[in-house]
């Protein structure tokens, strides 16, 4: 059983997990060719022995290849299958799901139409392969009318992964559902019958640490374009950290990035780009005074997210004031906080239970042990397990900067050591920190954000060092953000 998650995972986290597979060397040929193989082996425990009669109703997609690979060895082992497929060979795009058709395109009965009732009434068994991970919404078109076939025949049904239809009321009910390496979010709540989960040979790393897989999470714009709004609260004693992380939000798709800074830091920030919209309160740092004007601020700006902490300073009355506005804004919505700002997170009886979730803390390895009671050292296992543990107490996804980078949501582990040594430099920080905060504001989940944002952010870094070597600094690495997604979508999202 596949052990590198605690609870199911969704569709779009396994297609994150398959890409970072293949990133380790597993090619989707034999991830398919495996799980074809373990729909025909489920297949048989339900089936007479051979030469019994099965039916395969499958589409063009990828569930549509696991359900042509199943018949090529049910065949093989002597069984008689009859594939329907719904739509033209012709658009089946993906090579394995093509190879796994081409297989058995001369060796068995294959109709390239909707099955009629009838003709599955008499079948021991109906395998399932039109829609695996990723289905939404209602059934229509070729898929809701085999659908309404299967039900009609009444025949027994093996679904492959998740049954066509999870998400419509009127989708298939069946006996029983293969699916693979480890339960999907989909499945909570939907009748699935029996279920089988099979290794289909994904190794665990592939959802441990990250990959290029993660670019998967970068929320795809829609007519409007960019929209996330971003509100950084920071600066007071340094200029610099606050400019880093709002450049960086907005090299990450923000649509604006505001910095709240106080009055004596304000116009340094401002001097660093145009780019920044800049908005001055009290004087040479925050004070509990200035708190309820910054709220007002925050609440009308129509920001998606915020980003707290970096160069703030650790007066006694800004770490007030920055408790008080994590108070009230972590409940309202996303919150980085991230360097001065952690002393002021909040406690966990302050957060929501919901809300708790949207709270992204961001300690390097000193402030961990300082703030979090971390240990600074020990064991891998034994470290991934402390961050995962004071995440759930503290309520918050963590993400512990480091060598590497350990991230958890209180529930799963991961690690990213995507990372030049070069980036050991200040100011790094500070743009993680922005990079997480700008997908938070696109409404990317925190623990996607999290594991995206390190990912990317050390991408970039190595695309600067690869250029500047150990003369890199924290804006080569906000200059590279953008090259590196195009780079990364272009991988993971080919020709989209």
């Amino acid at each position: 059983m596949w052990a590198a998650s605690h609870r199911p995972l969704s569709s779009e986290e396994m297609a994150v997990v398959e890409q970072n597979a293949v990133a380790l060397g597993v090619t989707i040929d034999a991830l398919m060719e495996n799980a074809g193989r373990a729909v025909a082996e489920e297949a048989t425990r339900h089936l007479p022995p051979p030469p019994a009669r099965v039916a395969v109703v499958a589409s063009t997609g990828n569930n549509g290849g696991d359900g042509t690979g199943a018949a090529f060895y049910l065949h093989q082992w002597g069984y008689s299958p009859e594939v329907w497929l719904v739509r033209p060979p012709a658009e089946i795009h993906s090579r394995a799901a093509r190879r796994c058709y081409d297989r058995i395109e001369r060796r068995l009965p294959i109709h390239g139409r909707i099955p009629r009732p009838e003709e599955l009434a008499t079948m021991p068994l109906i395998v399932d392969a039109l829609l695996g991970t990723g289905q939404k919404g209602m059934l229509h078109g070729s898929i809701r009318e085999a659908v309404d076939a299967i039900r009609s025949s009444r025949a027994p049904v093996l679904a492959v992964d998740l049954p066509t239809g999870v998400t419509d009321p009127e989708g298939l009910k069946p006996a029983w559902t293969v699916t693979f390496t480890t339960p999907k979010e989909e499945i909570e709540g939907a009748t699935v019958g029996e279920l089988t989960v099979r290794d289909i040979g994904i190794p665990a790393a592939a959802w441990r640490r990250t990959g290029p897989g993660e670019f998967l999470f970068f929320p795809t714009p829609g007519e409007r374009g960019r929209t996330g709004r971003l509100v950084v609260i920071g600066g007071g004693p340094y200029a610099g950290a606050p400019a880093l992380a709002g450049l960086a939000a907005l090299r990450s798709g923000a649509e604006r990035a505001t910095v709240l800074a106080p009055e004596g830091a304000a116009e340094r920030i401002q001097s660093f780009s145009p780019n920044l919209v800049v908005r001055a309160f009290g004087s040479e740092r925050f004070r509990p005074t200035d708190v309820p004007e910054i709220l007002e601020f925050v609440r009308g700006s129509h920001a998606r997210a915020v980003v707290v902490g970096m160069g703030a300073g650790t007066h006694p009355e800004t770490t007030e004031a920055l408790a008080t506005v994590l108070r009230e804004l972590a409940n309202l919505l996303p919150v980085v906080v991230d360097a001065d700002a952690l002393v002021a997170l909040p406690k966990p009886d302050e957060l929501g239970a919901d809300e708790a979730r949207a709270v992204v803390a961001t300690p390097n390895s000193g402030e961990f042990e300082r703030v979090f009671a971390g240990r600074p050292g020990g064991p891998a296992d034994e470290r991934a397990d402390e961050v995962r543990r004071i995440a759930a107490e503290r309520k918050v996804t963590l993400v512990v900067k480091g060598a590497p980078d350990l991230g958890s949501d209180g529930t799963t582990v991961f690690e990213n050591a995507h990372h030049h040594p070069a980036m050991t430099v200040g100011g790094v920080g500070d743009v993680l920190a922005g990079v997480i905060g700008s997908l938070l504001a696109q409404g990317v989940r925190p623990l996607h954000a999290a594991r995206l944002g390190t990912y990317w952010t050390g991408e970039a870094g190595q695309r600067g060092a690869s250029r500047r070597g150990f003369g890199l600094v924290a804006t080569d690495v906000v200059d590279e953000l953008p090259a590196a997604l195009v780079a990364g979508l272009e991988r993971v999202r080919p020709g989209a």
